[in-house]
């Protein structure tokens, strides 16, 4: 199984020298003590942001898969950056990521966000249990003017991957880093949904797997999976026991590992969920993207499968088999989303990154567009639309090295880091 490399590596290898003056106000600024940066450091270049893996993402125990998130650490995000520029000095005690109303924007989602997806159930699977979901849902939602979801009113719902809703897994802060999460965005993207969580008793892809089919069960149309791992030759008979339902969307996050294929998003049941850095730009859209590659061992995943087949929809040539990815949406930490996550840190908001917040990101798009069509897989339904305005075209940037090839290098058209785009709208994502 791939990792990322710790925050250190990272940081080191992304991180100019500043002037001594920058440093300081920016450390300020962050630390909530409102003061702006100095003019004299006005010039010089922020800080750039810095992160770590979630302890989740590096698995427990062997035959785990891993999840796929990293937290925001120090620096300054994209968004900071942008909150700068309009003459807002960034504070600690508020959120540093982008917030609903960024996402929808940005994925020309803001009218289907307020009057779409009520009645429908967006499942997130994960492993372990997170004791404090659903206060930390009611704190992001809050804060953000979003309805209420609550176990109470019926919108919230928390099980195990048997469905019993009072003898749930043991908990683990790790993941519920990642729980808190895939949460949020779900919550961001399709206010008016109902949330199902389904915890698995463990990270391996059997308990996964089952988690993944209760959710189906009970009824959710939309299910969400940021985890994955290294390929095998189970992964066939894995596809057919948990993954294989038609007329449910099932989203996987690419990985976050650079180039180089894993499983399940190289399920051909799944929609495969690549990521990108997403920013403000003064184009007609107001935001650009490029494919999320921080170094060679940490960006969105993408490639060829070595067992799972080519659906039918994929008529790429560059994969004898199945392709990832499909689509994809925001992923690099330091253009990360906002989560509030209080479960074995310090109750507040952070920002997280990785293809862990993709995956929720398209699950909610799916919502919005509607239930789909009995019998189908809905991973096709925006290759119907790939180069319309229906779809953003991800262009720019690649995850590795694959001799320049589209399987790891963006381009006009379908690509394995991006898929056929990001979102524009819900319309790309009906059957």
């Amino acid at each position: 199984m791939r990792t990322s490399p710790t925050a250190g590596t990272t940081a080191t290898g992304r991180r100019r020298r500043i002037g001594a003056a920058f440093a300081a106000a920016a450390a300020l600024a962050l630390a909530g003590f409102g003061t702006a940066v100095q003019a004299d450091a006005a010039t010089a270049a922020p800080a750039k942001a810095t992160w770590a893996k979630t302890p989740c993402a590096t698995p427990k125990h062997k035959g785990e898969l891993a999840c796929n998130s990293l937290r925001v650490t120090g620096g300054l995000t994209a968004f900071q950056k942008q909150q700068a520029a309009d003459g807002i000095t960034p504070k600690a005690a508020t959120p540093s990521g982008y917030g609903p109303s960024d996402l929808q924007s940005a994925y020309g989602l803001t009218s289907a966000a307020a009057s779409k997806g009520a009645g429908e159930t967006i499942a997130i699977v994960d492993a372990y249990n997170d004791p404090n979901a659903e206060a930390d849902l009611a704190k992001y939602r809050s804060y953000y003017g979003l309805s209420a979801c609550t176990k109470a009113s019926g919108c919230f719902k928390q099980v195990s991957q048997t469905g019993s809703t009072t003898s749930l897994p043991s908990s683990d802060a790790g993941w519920s880093e990642e729980i808190s999460l895939d949460l949020d965005m779900a919550s961001a993207i399709c206010p008016n949904c109902n949330i199902l969580l389904v915890e698995a008793n463990s990270a391996t892809m059997a308990n996964l797997g089952t988690a993944v089919n209760e959710a189906v069960t009970l009824g959710a149309k939309y299910v969400s999976n940021s985890y994955g791992g290294s390929e095998s030759s189970s992964d066939t008979s894995y596809d057919t026991s948990y993954f294989k339902h038609p007329g449910v969307a099932i989203t996987v996050s690419a990985g976050d590992g650079g180039y180089g294929a894993e499983y399940p998003a190289a399920s051909q049941y799944v929609t495969s969920v690549g990521g990108t850095a997403l920013s403000k730009a003064s184009n007609t859209r107001g935001w650009s993207e490029s494919v999320w590659n921080t170094s060679s061992t940490e960006g969105t995943g993408s490639g060829c499968s070595a067992y799972d087949a080519k659906p039918s929809w994929q008529t790429d040539t560059g994969c004898a088999k199945r392709t990832i990815a499909d689509v994809s949406a925001v992923a690099d930490p330091a253009t990360g989303v906002s989560v509030y996550d209080s479960y074995g840190v310090t109750a507040g908001f952070y920002t997280f990154g990785g293809t862990s917040a993709s995956s929720p990101i398209i699950a909610g798009v799916y919502a919005l567009a509607g239930t789909p069509s009995s019998g189908s897989y809905p991973a096709k339904f925006p290759y119907a639309k790939a180069g319309t305005s229906a779809l953003n075209d991800v262009t720019s940037g690649s995850n590795g090295s694959c001799g320049g090839s589209y399987l790891c290098t963006a381009r006009s058209g379908y690509d394995g880091p991006t898929g056929v785009g990001t979102p524009e709208g819900v319309s790309a994502f009906t059957g």
